[in-house]
């Protein structure tokens, strides 16, 4: 029983934040979208921050407690929320802001979270390890999204960004990635570090590219608020 009391305490502390992250990050898609003249997700319900209107069954749920299960990087995602960018009068410039208003979301989350740490001293004891592990956590998974967001591969934010910047005929050349993108996401993040274990190499980019700017942003959020790491 206390195996199965401590998974489920282990799950809590990252599920919680998972949730709230990834459902204000597309709500923040959504938003934006709509302020800039998208309704397009308002319309499909995506403007809510209830979590179920974003939940992907997988991506939500199964792979983050596979994940945490195998001892690897937590993340998730959720459902893409729905834009139609030829409803905006600068096409190319209105979806880089959308884009980046999912990363910013979550950088100002990190920083909420940080803020919420200060209340530790207030919360009973037998809930005061629990409460600040999982805003830990609630840190550490929103600059984990920032950063892995704002790398500049299709479909993933920062491409949106690096597109709005680019020329459009070398933006249009650079789109064509999209389709390849979750696919080459995956190779980064769990197919080269198999593959280095087995040859006796270290191929693990997502550690350089995602989980070393995640933890230097964790620690100037927490450095920022006083924490000093």
């Amino acid at each position: 029983m206390d195996m199965i009391t401590n998974l489920a305490v282990g799950l809590a502390t990252w599920a919680i934040p998972i949730f709230i992250a990834i459902t204000l990050h597309e709500a923040a898609h959504g938003y934006v979208a709509y302020k800039l003249g998208d309704n397009t997700a308002k319309l499909a319900g995506r403007l809510s921050l209830n979590p179920m209107r974003h939940i992907d069954p997988f991506g939500t749920i199964l792979l983050p407690i596979i994940l945490l299960l195998l001892g690897g990087v937590i993340f998730g995602y959720a459902k893409p929320v729905p834009v139609n960018a030829r409803n905006f009068k600068n096409p190319r410039g209105h979806m880089a802001i959308v884009a980046v208003a999912g990363p910013l979301s979550n950088l100002f989350l990190a920083l909420v979270g940080g803020l919420l740490i200060y209340t530790a001293a207030i919360v009973p004891d037998f809930l005061s390890t629990w409460w600040v592990t999982n805003l830990s956590n609630f840190i550490f998974i929103n600059c984990l999204l920032v950063a892995l967001n704002m790398l500049p591969l299709p479909p993933l934010d920062g491409s949106r960004v690096v597109s709005g910047i680019l020329p459009e005929p070398l933006a249009r050349k650079y789109n064509r990635i999209e389709p390849y993108g979750i696919l080459i996401l995956v190779g980064i993040i769990f197919i080269l570090p198999m593959a280095g274990r087995i040859v006796g190499f270290n191929f693990d980019l997502a550690r350089v590219l995602v989980l070393q700017p995640a933890q230097t942003l964790y620690d100037g959020v927490l450095t920022i608020l006083g924490f000093g790491v």
